[in-house]
């Protein structure tokens, strides 16, 4: 009976997208598109894919009939309009001014996007009534330096390192006044080192990506720590299943809740694994640790996603890093086209050829 009764709650919260309008900001990027194809194919009405293309591509959004994607900035009001003049029954807010160095390098880009584009959305679903908001928070910033592990939600620390650490936490503050003062249904989900299909590599990426594009491009990693460090890799689809959960599960509101795997895995065994896969003979070096990152090992508890959602991380991590190389693989030459290395020394160090 048991086992009934969890397939058949699998099959509600799967049908629960199907006729609904789901907006995601940033649904071009690499959670937001493969949210965005998840939910088209759960037979949503529509879902808008409203991203400004600073970090994502036009040929990385899925091409099917019930998506629509619409160009705009979460900071531009004009464009908010017309999104939420379609009057979404759910939205995921993922927009951000990704991630560390970035917002370190341009700090008020990062409050733009993060705080007051953050609250402009919020704003804009109130008043439109909206069932169910998904705010992407990120456990990997929120919780400082010592924080003891596993990571726990009810954690909070004042000692945060960069400015996009402190606008995700802003947006989770901003997100329990609306939901306090408003009854705005918000669900704060805290994502960690996500990977899988869908990122592209670049100067400010995930540190996944960006080591296969060097072993594809036969070049050696570049590897900061002592060999000790650990994080908490999340592959894509275990985030979006949670997403998908989070947008049913009427328990889930006004909670903040870690998406991880709950699993710890060495950053230095990654690399030699990434290198293994691909066949790269170039290994690895040594390279400069950058000032803000002050965490060696990361690991999120899972309890309190699966004591609300369910969730239930269920990829394999060697087998997800087969799939994202294979991923690049298959779309070398777009990766090749468009991945992000501008001029300066984080380009110089990474080994890349800079594109004019």
């Amino acid at each position: 009976m048991r086992f009934a009764t969890e397939r058949r709650e699998m099959e509600d919260y799967k049908k629960h997208y199907e006729g609904k309008i789901v907006l995601i900001t940033g649904g071009a990027g690499a959670i937001g598109s493969n949210l965005t194809r998840a939910i088209a194919e759960l037979n949503a009405r529509m879902v808008i894919v409203f991203d400004n293309m600073s970090a994502a591509y036009e040929w990385n959004i899925p091409s099917l009939p019930n998506v629509l994607f619409v160009k705009g900035s979460v900071t531009d009001e004009i464009a908010l309009k017309r999104v939420f003049a379609l009057k979404p029954d759910i939205m995921y807010h993922l927009a951000a001014f990704f991630a560390n160095q970035n917002s370190v390098d341009f700090p008020q880009h990062d409050l733009m996007t993060n705080g007051l584009g953050t609250l402009l959305v919020y704003q804009y679903a109130q008043m439109c009534g909206t069932e169910k908001l998904i705010y992407a928070s990120s456990g990997c910033s929120i919780y400082g330096s010592a924080a003891p592990l596993p990571l726990k939600e009810d954690f909070m620390s004042m000692h945060l390192t960069t400015p996009y650490q402190i606008t995700k936490m802003l947006g989770e503050l901003y997100a329990n006044f609306f939901y306090h003062h408003y009854g705005l249904p918000i669900v704060k989900t805290r994502f960690f080192n996500s990977y899988g299909p869908g990122e592209v590599p670049g100067q400010y990426r995930n540190v996944i990506p960006n080591f296969i594009f060097r072993a594809l491009s036969g070049l050696p990693l570049p590897f900061t720590g002592s060999g000790d460090e650990t994080r908490d890799f999340t592959y894509v689809m275990d985030i979006v299943d949670a997403l998908l959960r989070a947008g049913y599960y009427k328990q889930a509101i006004g909670q903040e809740m870690n998406i991880a795997s709950g699993e710890e895995i060495n950053i230095l065994k990654m690399a030699e694994r990434i290198n293994e896969i691909t066949g790269n003979k170039a290994g690895i070096v040594r390279a400069e640790r950058r000032v803000w990152d002050t965490k060696k090992r990361l690991l999120a508890s899972i309890d309190r996603a699966k004591n609300l959602l369910g969730y239930e991380p269920k990829m394999d991590f060697k087998q997800g890093l087969a799939n994202t190389i294979n991923w690049f693989r298959e779309h070398w030459d777009e990766i090749q086209r468009d991945a992000e290395f501008p001029p300066g020394m984080s380009a110089a160090a990474f080994g890349v050829t800079v594109k004019n």
